[in-house]
C-alpha cells in the first residue's frame, strides 16, 4: 500500500510539473515582475496610433496571423535566418502583406528598458492589439497575460494554417476547429474586417477569372459593388498594389456595417462570402445586425480573448525572447 501510495504521490507531482509547463494565462500576470508593463504598453500606443490609426488594423491581424500558427507564440515575428537557410512565417504568402513589426519592437524596447527579459514579445502582440483596437473606438477585451515565446517559425506552416481569403465554408470551418474554435467565433473574428484595407490580389479572381476562365466572375458578388471595384479600385487582374477598403464607407469604424454588407452580397473575400453559404454562420449574421453595437462588442470580446489562448506556451515552454525578430 506504501508504494501504492508514494507512486501515486510521484504521479501527482509529475501531473504538477506538467500542469505548470501548460499552465493557465491570467491578468495581471506581470504584477509583480513588470508592475509597469501594461501601462507603459497602453502608453506607447495611445501616443502612436492615433497618428497611424490604420496601423490598428494591421496589428489585430499581426495576432491572428501569429496564434493561427504554432499557437500566440510571436512565431510570426522571427526573421528568416541566413545560417540556417530557415523561411520564417513572415516571409509566407499570407504574411508578405503585415505591416506593424517596426511598432512591436518600439513597444519591446521601451519594456526591456523598464524590466530586463521579463514581458514576452507575444504578450505584447495580444496587448497592442487590443489597446489600438480601443484607441481607434473599437471593443475592449480582457488579455490575460503569460505567454511565452515560440523558438520555431516555418513559411510553410503558416501558408497551411493561415486560412486563405479564398477559402470556402468548409476550408473556414475545419481551420477554426482545429484551432478550438467554432462557427460563431469564425463569424465575430471575421467582423474584424471592419477596420482595415486589402490588396486587390486577394480577391481579384473574383472579378476577372473566378473559374479560372478570364472574363467569369463570382456568382455570390453584387453586381453593382463588382463593377465597382473594376472601374475604381482593381482595374486590371495584375494590380498589386491599390489598397481597398473591406468595409467601404466605415473601415475605419468597428461597426457592425461589414455583416450588413455581407447580407448583400457585398463582402470583399470569397472567405467573407462563405459565412453567409451555411444557415448556422448566416444565422448569426442576422442575430448580430438586428442586435446592438454593444451586444456585437461583447461577443467579439469573448472571440478574442479565446483566440488569444490558443496553443499558449507558458511555465517553463518557450523562452522570452530579448528581440523580438531573434531567438535568443
Amino acid at each position: 500500500m506504501a508504494t501504492f501510495s508514494s507512486l501515486g504521490f510521484l504521479v501527482l507531482i509529475f501531473l504538477g510539473i506538467l500542469g505548470s509547463s501548460h499552465g493557465q494565462l491570467k491578468l495581471n500576470f506581470y504584477s509583480k515582475s513588470c508592475p509597469k508593463a501594461e501601462k507603459i504598453i497602453q502608453g506607447y500606443v495611445q501616443k502612436h496610433i492615433p497618428n497611424a490609426p490604420s496601423l490598428a488594423a494591421a496589428l489585430l491581424r499581426m495576432q491572428f496571423h501569429d496564434c493561427f500558427v504554432r499557437g500566440c507564440d510571436a512565431s510570426v515575428l522571427l526573421n528568416s535566418t541566413k545560417s540556417t537557410g530557415n523561411q520564417t512565417e513572415k516571409v509566407a504568402i499570407p504574411n508578405q502583406t503585415l505591416r506593424g513589426f517596426s511598432f512591436i519592437d518600439g513597444v519591446k524596447k521601451i519594456v526591456e528598458a523598464e524590466c530586463p527579459g521579463v514581458v514576452s514579445c507575444a504578450d505584447i502582440v495580444a496587448l497592442v492589439a487590443r489597446d489600438s483596437v480601443v484607441v481607434t473606438g473599437g471593443p475592449y477585451w480582457k488579455v490575460p497575460t503569460g505567454r511565452r515565446d515560440g523558438r520555431i517559425s516555418n513559411a510553410s506552416e503558416a501558408l497551411a494554417d493561415i486560412p486563405a481569403p479564398t477559402s470556402n465554408f468548409t476550408r473556414l470551418q475545419s481551420s477554426f476547429a482545429k484551432k478550438g474554435l467554432d462557427l460563431k467565433d469564425l463569424v465575430l473574428l471575421s467582423g474584424a474586417h471592419t477596420i482595415g484595407v486589402s490588396h486587390c490580389p486577394s480577391f481579384s479572381s473574383r472579378l476577372y477569372n473566378f473559374t479560372g476562365t478570364f472574363g467569369t466572375q463570382d456568382p455570390s458578388l453584387d453586381n453593382e459593388y463588382a463593377a465597382n471595384l473594376k472601374a475604381k479600385k482593381c482595374k486590371s487582374v495584375n494590380d498589386n498594389t491599390t489598397i481597398v477598403e473591406m468595409d467601404p464607407g466605415s473601415f475605419k469604424t468597428f461597426d457592425l456595417s461589414y455583416f450588413k454588407l455581407l447580407l448583400k452580397r457585398r463582402g470583399l473575400f470569397q472567405s467573407d462570402a462563405a459565412l453567409t453559404t451555411s444557415s448556422t454562420t448566416k444565422s448569426y449574421i442576422n442575430q448580430l445586425v438586428k442586435g446592438s453595437l454593444k451586444e456585437f462588442y461583447a461577443e467579439f470580446a469573448q472571440a478574442m480573448e479565446k483566440m488569444g489562448r490558443i496553443e499558449v506556451k507558458t511555465g517553463s515552454n518557450g523562452e522570452i525572447r530579448k528581440q523580438c525578430a531573434l531567438v535568443n
